[in-house]
């Protein structure tokens, strides 16, 4: 195929193609110098990078740690300091955060586009037209012989009377999601945020932390109500104390005549659910993502869709009837029950390997080990998640014990001087660990020590006794927290 480009317009012929990859985020690490000798077709309707690199895990991070600057600034009175947060320089800041990462966007767009001639890039939306074809928005044909589909996920729309949601994420609506609500040239006085899941109360840390009137609506009587009951109800508590939450309530209508204005009713799932209107400058609507399935029109490839989302086996083949449908892999969150980046990159480490293999230039297949998923919320409290939860296992009929270490039980615990603990549940007679959670400071570090010992199947009491612990560190309190199991041995 040949592509020109006459004053910015690509024009495409009709072409046949060795691979089509749809999205740009995981996906786009599939093409390497092994694929040199391929006709390669990417598709990409967004942003190069996808959601992880442009809208969501990098920018919010790098907007995290200033926050928790910013937070234990004005909140060291516990420390015996008396310290002061006095404002943000948002724009230095937001040029800080966007200049890196546009510039990675643009070189990740240009490299695909304009230095591998065996790569044509389409900067639209694609969609299937039948087993092994598809077609672009402005009309272009193509045919391939294997095809990946990475295209993640989107913001779920939230449904309430005079919420336009076509104009959601548009400069003059005071409407957004997480899409642009970093790209903001100036910070709200006051922002409402309907949900309560992680991208919710990581954007409501943020946005309080750096001086910003926050509410959050929350349809529960907990936030973060998907993880163990213990780092739920201890997370809810302290997030609470620093910003405003109304559970039990969900939007009944939107009036954007001058900021926003939510009139509210009750979910029946709290006592006392608060529903007077709120006001505030912006509104942030983060109630989850859906996955980009159905725009696609898989059901022209066959594919098994369960729900929004496409079916896969071990080794990511698309299913169509429980069958691996040929030359057809996806990853990410388009097929994954866990949408996470560190999930989607390991997925599409299996894919590539399998299409080496099909290839001809591997001969051993790839499956994706998804026994031993981490997690992370990086609000205040940090939390850290692997494995089952307690009410999971009891809910199966597992023989297990569990342990809890409080932050304050270890030396390094009480220099921080602030509420934290690591759970962890372990199998009653083979003492493997089964989960583990750690809501406080550096959660996300220190439960990696948990995922380590369950990826590599060591028991709870090898894990404690085996090795080491540096002390004073805050790692003892993983350590105490293994030492407190109790299985029975007399």
């Amino acid at each position: 195929m040949h592509r020109s480009v006459l004053a910015g317009v690509y024009a495409f012929s009709m072409a046949h193609f060795d691979l089509l990859v749809i999205g740009t985020g995981s996906g786009n690490s599939i093409v390497d110098d092994r694929f040199s000798h391929l006709k390669v077709a990417i598709a990409e309707k967004w942003l190069f990078g996808g959601t992880c690199l442009n809208v969501g895990c990098i920018p919010t991070k790098m907007l995290v740690y200033p926050a928790e600057v910013a937070h234990s600034s004005a909140d060291s009175a516990h420390l015996n300091l008396e310290t002061s947060f006095n404002g943000v320089d948002w724009s230095g800041l937001s040029h800080r955060i966007f200049d890196r990462i546009d510039a990675i966007e643009e070189d990740g767009r240009d490299y695909r586009t304009n230095r591998l001639e065996n790569v044509t890039v389409f900067p639209e939306h694609i969609h299937f037209t039948g087993r092994n074809s598809a077609q672009t928005a402005s009309g272009d044909t193509l045919t391939f012989d294997r095809v990946v589909i990475a295209t993640g996920s989107s913001p779920t729309p939230l449904s309430a009377s005079g919420l336009d949601w076509d104009r959601v994420d548009t400069q003059d609506y005071p409407v957004k999601t997480s899409n642009t609500i970093m790209r903001m040239p100036e910070l709200p006085r006051s922002l409402v945020i309907v949900g309560s899941g992680f991208i919710a109360v990581e954007f409501a840390h943020i946005f309080a932390s750096l001086g910003v009137d926050v509410t959050v609506l929350a349809r529960g009587n907990r936030l973060l109500g998907n993880h163990d009951r213990d780092v739920s109800d201890a997370f809810t508590r302290c997030f609470s104390e620093n910003v405003n939450v109304r559970f039990g309530v969900e939007v009944q209508s939107v009036d954007v005549a001058d900021g926003v204005s939510l009139t509210l009713k009750e979910t029946g799932r709290a006592q006392d659910a608060d529903t007077s209107a709120v006001e505030a400058q912006l509104m942030l609507v983060a109630v989850g993502r859906t996955r980009s399935s159905h725009a696609l029109n898989v059901g022209a490839l066959g594919a098994h869709t369960d729900g929004d989302r496409l079916v896969v086996d071990e080794r990511q083949r698309v299913l169509s009837n429980g069958e691996p449908l040929d030359g057809v892999w996806a990853l990410g969150d388009v097929c994954s029950e866990h949408m996470l980046k560190h999930v989607a990159n390991a997925e599409a480490r299996t894919v590539q390997q399998n299409i080496l293999v099909d290839l001809g230039l591997e001969t051993t297949p790839a499956s994706t080990d998804h026994s031993v998923i981490p997690a992370a919320v990086f609000s205040h409290p940090q939390i850290g998640s692997v494995g089952a939860t307690e009410e999971q296992l009891r809910a199966e009929g597992v023989d297990f014990v569990s342990s809890t270490c409080e932050y304050g039980g270890v030396a390094f615990g009480w220099a921080l001087n602030e509420p934290g603990f690591a759970k962890v549940l372990a199998h009653r007679t083979t003492k493997r660990i089964l989960g583990a959670h750690v809501v406080g400071a550096q959660a996300a570090s220190l439960v990696q020590l948990f995922v380590q010992a369950m990826a590599f199947d060591i028991p709870a009491d090898q894990m404690a006794r085996g090795q080491m612990w540096i002390h004073p560190a805050l790692t003892e309190v993983v350590e105490n927290a293994l030492l407190g199991l109790d299985f029975g041995e007399g």
